[in-house]
C-alpha cells in the first residue's frame, strides 16, 4: 500500500517502521495506527520476514495519542448503541494486541520522547533501545485519562509496582532510569551511536534461525498463561519441526565452523539508508 503516515522499507528481510508526522511529533493518530497495522499484517502473512523494527522520524519517537483528534471523538453521535469512544480506545487496543503477538522479534528504537501510547509500543516490543536523553512518561493522567489499552503491556514489560508508579504519578524518566526500570534494554550516547547499537542487535537477531524465532516467541507468550504438560507437548512437537527444517543446517554449519545460510549482518550506514527521510518527505 502506499504509506503518507510513516515510511517503511525492507532490507535483509526486515521491516523499518519509521513514524513520520513531524507536526504531531508522530502522535498515534487513527490514520497512523491504520498504517502500522497494516505493517504488522505483513509480517504475519510473509515468513520470509525476519523483524520489525519501529523508530520516529526526526530524533522523536511518538507523543502518544492524538489529543488533536480526542474532540472529535467527544463530538460523534453515541445513540447507535456502543460509546464511539469506547470504540475507538477499544480498537487501539486490538492493533496492540497484534503488535505483542507478532512472531518474529520487534525493536523499539527511541529518541527524544516515547509519550502515553509511544511508551505502550515500546512495552509491547521485545527489544528497546534508546538515547540516554530519551524520555519516558505515562502521561495520560495528567490530560484526565487514563493508559487503558497499553496498561497490560507496560505490566507486562516493568511490573505492577513500576506501573503504578509512572502511570499514578505521570512521571518523565530519562533513558538512564528507564534502564534501570527494565524498560529499556540497552543504552547510546546518542542518535549515531543508536544506529551502532541497532546493527549489532539485527545482527545478533540475524544469526538465528527465522523460523525458530517464529516458533520461540509464540511459545515463550503462552509460558505462565497455561499448563506445562500441554504447553510442553506441543513444544517437543515444534522442537522436532524445527529440528527437521532449519535444525539440519544449523548443525551442519556448527560442525564445519561457519554462518549459517541464514545468517544477516547490517551495517550502521544500511540502518542509516533503511530510515532515512527522502528530501520530499523530510518536510
Amino acid at each position: 500500500m502506499d504509506y503518507r503516515h510513516l515510511l517503511l522499507r525492507r532490507r535483509h528481510d526486515v521491516l523499518f517502521a519509521t513514524l513520520h508526522q513531524p507536526k504531531t511529533r508522530n502522535a498515534l493518530s487513527p490514520e497512523v495506527v491504520a498504517e502500522l497495522a497494516e505493517v504488522i499484517g505483513l509480517a504475519e502473512s510473509d515468513v520470509a520476514v525476519r523483524a520489525l523494527v519501529l523508530r520516529g522520524s526526526q530524533g522523536f519517537f511518538c507523543a502518544g495519542g492524538n489529543v488533536g483528534s480526542f474532540q472529535s471523538r467527544l463530538d460523534a453521535d453515541p445513540s447507535g448503541g456502543e460509546d464511539p469512544v469506547a470504540a475507538r480506545n477499544r480498537e487501539f487496543g486490538r492493533f496492540m494486541q497484534r503488535l505483542a503477538a507478532l512472531p518474529v522479534p520487534v525493536i523499539a528504537v527511541v529518541e527524544g520522547a516515547a509519550m502515553g501510547g509511544g511508551m505502550g509500543l515500546a512495552c509491547a516490543a521485545d527489544i528497546v533501545l534508546a538515547t540516554r536523553d530519551a524520555r519516558f512518561a505515562l502521561s495520560e493522567t495528567s490530560l484526565g485519562i487514563i493508559p487503558a489499552q497499553i496498561a497490560p503491556f507496560v505490566v507486562a514489560r516493568l511490573g505492577h509496582r513500576i506501573a503504578r508508579r509512572l502511570g499514578l504519578s505521570g512521571e518523565r524518566v530519562s533513558g538512564d532510569t528507564a534502564l534501570r526500570l527494565g524498560l529499556v534494554d540497552e543504552l547510546a550516547a546518542d542518535g549515531a551511536a543508536l544506529d551502532e547499537l541497532l546493527a549489532q542487535w539485527l545482527g545478533r537477531v540475524g544469526a538465528c534461525g527465522p523460523l525458530a524465532n517464529r516458533v520461540l516467541k509464540p511459545l515463550l507468550q503462552r509460558c505462565g498463561r497455561e499448563s506445562d504438560e500441554s504447553l510442553l507437548d506441543d513444544a517437543a512437537r515444534q522442537f522436532a519441526g524445527c529440528m527437521r527444517s532449519e535444525g539440519a543446517e544449523g548443525i551442519a554449519a556448527f560442525r564445519e565452523k561457519r554462518a549459517a545460510a541464514w545468517h544477516r549482518e547490517f551495517s550502521a550506514a544500511e540502518i542509516r539508508e533503511a530510515q532515512a527521510v527522502p528530501a520530499s518527505a523530510a518536510a
